[in-house]
């Protein structure tokens, strides 16, 4: 597990976004699994930055979101569809035929989960995976408690969740309760996973994923049992922490990214 502390959320968003548009160059075809939430705007902003003045082709990329509202049509403007259409994929040269985001409004959300999981193991699985984190550890929906073998399943949402939600709606009684999202064990089979965040929010929910003990109450604590984990953070989010990380100076020293 690598941690990477960078200066503010402008710096950490570049760093991020240059860790994938390597991979991308590395792996035309790559396949991505991609996050929403405040968090990864500005990363996505970079790639598109890197799209349209360095050339960076999502022409061949594959991707799978790491999850939906229960009860939420793709084209409602808190769909995390939406999201990824009005924040990435609209302004990049990716076949939209070639993402994935969860049916929110499945009749069977049960047999929706399973046909997704059967989709990611066509696709060759996941290459890497872009993770948020949530005030209480969560990871994608996978509120603590979540065991770390399950897969993408029907969730329900903790208060806390919908509460850190209720900012993009009108209302918090708007937040839907239930979602569909990939389990613990879906995301550690991907092959590389980067989690991102900043703010002080997150201070916490981080020292006990990246030093406190692996378990399922903190689910991102399980990234420690993950053989090829980095997590990017700002100094805002690590004032936490009790040991000292790596720069990203320090990392592009060593071969590693750097953001430009």
């Amino acid at each position: 597990m690598k941690v990477i502390v960078c200066n503010n959320s402008e710096e950490m968003s570049k760093v991020a976004a240059q860790i994938f548009a390597d991979r991308i160059r590395k792996k035309p075809n790559i396949v991505l699994g991609l996050a929403t939430g405040g968090t990864p705007v500005k990363m996505y902003k970079e790639l598109i930055r890197m799209h349209k003045e360095e050339g960076l082709d999502f022409s061949k990329v594959v991707s799978f979101n790491l999850d939906e509202y229960l009860g939420i049509s793709g084209n409602h403007h808190q769909s995390y569809r939406y999201f990824m259409d009005t924040n990435l994929f609209n302004h990049i040269n990716i076949n939209k035929s070639n993402t994935h985001v969860l049916n929110g409004k499945a009749k069977d959300a049960a047999a929706e989960c399973k046909t997704y999981e059967d989709a990611i193991k066509k696709a060759g699985g996941i290459d890497i995976q872009l993770l948020g984190i949530g005030g209480n550890g969560h990871i994608a929906f996978n509120e603590p408690g979540s065991p770390k073998d399950s897969r993408t399943r029907i969730v329900d949402l903790t208060k806390k969740t919908i509460e850190d939600n209720a900012r993009f709606f009108v209302d918090v009684n708007e937040v839907p309760k239930q979602a569909l999202s990939m389990g613990n064990g879906t995301i550690m089979e991907a092959k590389e996973i980067v989690l991102i965040a900043d703010k002080t929010s997150k201070a916490d929910a981080l020292s006990k994923s990246i030093e406190g003990p692996v378990t399922e109450q903190v689910p991102a604590s399980l990234l420690q049992a993950h053989k090829n984990t980095t997590f990017v953070i700002d100094t805002d989010a690590a004032v936490k922490l009790k040991k000292k990380y790596e720069s990203p100076k320090a990392t592009a020293s060593k071969g590693g990214c750097c953001c430009k």
